[in-house]
């Protein structure tokens, strides 16, 4: 589960390719030349966008920068999952949108993207649209669409940068001690009890020079980091057959109460509001689905 180098294939004549990915077993943690633009609906899952690990429900619009760190967002989804992934050409940005002048907010858009953008509300709506029409359209007005779709990103106020800093590949390739290794340890030992100790030998720092890195790499101490990916992963297990008390062990907590309150600071509803919540949604997108 090392850090990969996607190599992505175009069709000759076009600028751009259009896809639905499915990944769901696979732990890819990737990276990419390409700007690329991911829709993604489920009930639940977690996005992992250079030094970012969040949950998303019910859906999420991405725009992930040139060679930005990222996993596949289906990895670890019990429910159905769905995506739209859209890839520019490595050289799209500065052959196509830096010399027209036109293009400027599109510019910016793309070259901000490095942080990795969450867009939401009314934008996202929008552009679920208007990329499932950019199937249907022919070689030139695709190119176009797709120029309307990232006008339309760029002049959004409706986006959240998940990132404050640079984390290109460049800043994980140059780091003595990859994070990719620290990664690897808490997904194969989450549901377990990490040991900071452990993880400290593996990457062969002290234990304290260890939490003054991981501070320093995540903004969160790894006790916080661990237990914020125990919770993304208990929000997917939610959505089995599982009872509370299950999941609560499943994904290595000790105490019931504990994991409540936990669960209510990062996910603003207690596990059992949240599990009522999105099983109804879908129960109603089956009945819809089989009517």
């Amino acid at each position: 589960m090392k850090i990969q180098k996607e190599i992505i294939e175009f069709e000759d004549g076009k600028s751009f390719k259009l896809f639905s990915p499915s990944l769901k077993n696979c732990f890819f943690w990737h990276y990419h030349p390409e700007i690329e633009l991911v829709y993604v609906e489920a009930v639940s899952g977690i996005r992992h966008i250079g030094k970012d690990i969040s949950g998303f429900t019910e859906s999420d619009l991405l725009l992930i920068g040139s060679n930005v760190p990222h996993l596949n967002f289906d990895y670890g989804i019990q429910t159905e999952c769905w995506q739209m992934v859209l890839q520019m050409r490595e050289n799209f940005l500065q052959n196509t949108i830096v010399p027209v002048p036109e293009f400027e907010k599109i510019k910016l858009l793309l070259e901000r993207s490095y942080l990795g953008l969450s867009f939401y509300g009314e934008t996202k709506k929008l552009i679920v649209e208007k990329l499932h029409l950019l199937r249907k359209k022919s070689s030139i007005d695709s190119l176009l669409g797709l120029i309307e779709i990232l006008q339309i990103l760029a002049e959004s106020e409706e986006v959240k940068e998940l990132n404050s800093e640079d984390t290109r590949i460049k800043w994980f390739l140059n780091d003595k001690i990859r994070m990719g290794t620290i990664y690897d340890y808490i997904h194969e030992n989450y549901d377990k009890k990490p040991n900071v100790n452990e993880i400290a030998k593996i990457v062969s720092l002290s234990t304290p020079a260890f939490c003054r890195y991981f501070k320093k790499q995540t903004d969160m101490t790894f006790t916080d980091f661990v237990n914020n990916y125990r919770i993304n992963q208990a929000r997917i297990f939610l959505l089995k057959e599982s009872s509370i008390t299950e999941v609560c062990f499943q994904v290595g907590f000790e105490s019931i109460s504990y994991f409540n309150k936990l669960f209510k600071q990062h996910v603003g509803e207690t596990p059992s509001e949240f599990r009522k919540k999105h099983l109804n949604k879908i129960d109603r997108s089956i009945e819809i689905n089989n009517f």
